[in-house]
């Protein structure tokens, strides 16, 4: 186990050259982002399931009533120890050649037996007022959380010039609204980890739990390795269009079909333009070349090693990073501070 954890946090994948993990450990001059910081999340996590719950019955449930949602589900299907047992551990679906063969059984006639179990696969759906209620806690919390980035952005330097994302990087010490916002968003799709195996089951319970495996993943690794300010610049920019589609659903489930209508133009407009705009030409073009003209180049910029499995690739980058690096110098004259390991930002000599 020693020599897999060894060879999984290999500084040579993780960090620049020479840089160790012993590197970034605290001092009393300045803190910086440690793996044990997301230990945290767990207990946070918790609360914020609890919260849910708190929230989703003293709040969201009163505004679902107010707006005449109900809570009565669909027909329930008429008791049948026989079919519920099919249902339950053979299909949920069965074909011809068992309906018949369940007709036969039961007595009944093909018609009855495929709406007994169209009303059984009805009953596991959740009700429209359930749907309301966890729509309007997303919608809370993705707001909250949305305007949290951006009140924390605005005062940061990277949010008006993406190359503050990478002086002085990996040395770049960690603020308490930078740890806060991160460990939030860490603990919240933790907590939607839970709540998946506690809410009732759905079509695409598969993906998204491989969606927020993913996401898990990626806030962890990128707050490990203090790509922090990169990272937070990609939280934001998620979450911006997320708010608009728990609204929308809102909208719909109470029927205001106008309103949904526009809240979902307005959600399709702000996932394609920060999606498929911003992101690419904002955020990957700062972690494709800006980092590699002001750090340097080394493999671990997307954590899954791609760019390191593409020769050709790197190839053109560095390239293209270098004479971009180059153009820079040329046009400026840099004095640069030598910090405890690291490069830090060029500063103009007045």
């Amino acid at each position: 186990m020693a020599g897999i954890l060894a060879w999984f946090w290999n500084e040579r994948f993780w960090l620049p050259h020479n840089v160790t993990w012993a590197d970034l450990k605290n001092t009393e001059e300045a803190t910086f982002p440690q793996a044990e910081d997301l230990y945290l999340a767990f207990p946070l996590a918790f609360c914020i399931f609890m919260v849910r719950l708190i929230f989703e019955r003293f709040v969201a449930k009163p505004c679902a009533i107010a707006l005449n949602i109900q809570a009565s589900g669909p027909q329930i299907a008429q008791p049948n120890a026989i079919l519920e047992k099919v249902f339950t551990a053979i299909t949920k679906h069965p074909d011809e050649k068992r309906l018949e063969g369940l007709s036969k059984q039961l007595d009944w006639d093909v018609r009855s037996i495929q709406r007994w179990f169209r009303q059984r696969r009805n009953q596991e759906k959740p009700s429209t007022l359930t749907r309301f209620c966890e729509s309007m806690w997303r919608f809370s919390f993705y707001l909250y959380v949305f305007t949290y980035g951006v009140r924390f952005l605005k005062k940061t330097p990277w949010l008006w010039n993406t190359r503050h994302c990478w002086y002085n990087y990996p040395y770049q010490p960690l603020t308490t609204d930078l740890h806060y916002y991160y460990i939030l968003e860490l603990s919240f799709y933790w907590s939607l980890m839970f709540s998946q195996f506690t809410d009732i089951k759905r079509k695409d319970f598969g993906i998204m739990f491989l969606h927020h495996l993913v996401t898990i993943f990626l806030i962890t690794f990128s707050y490990v390795n203090n790509m922090a300010r990169v990272g937070t610049l990609v939280l934001c920019l998620h979450d911006s269009a997320d708010a608009l589609l728990e609204a929308a659903k809102m909208a719909n489930y109470a029927k205001f079909q106008k309103m949904c209508d526009l809240l979902f133009v307005m959600f399709a407009m702000v996932f394609i333009t920060t999606r498929l705009g911003i992101f690419p030409l904002w955020v990957l073009n700062t972690t494709l070349f800006e980092s590699w003209e002001i750090v340097g180049p080394y493999p671990s910029w997307l954590g899954s090693g791609t760019l390191y499995m593409c020769p050709r690739m790197i190839e053109a980058i560095s390239s293209l990073a270098q004479m971009r690096r180059t153009q820079n110098l040329q046009e400026r004259a840099p004095t640069l501070q030598q910090p405890p390991m690291g490069p830090v930002a060029p500063m103009d000599i007045s």
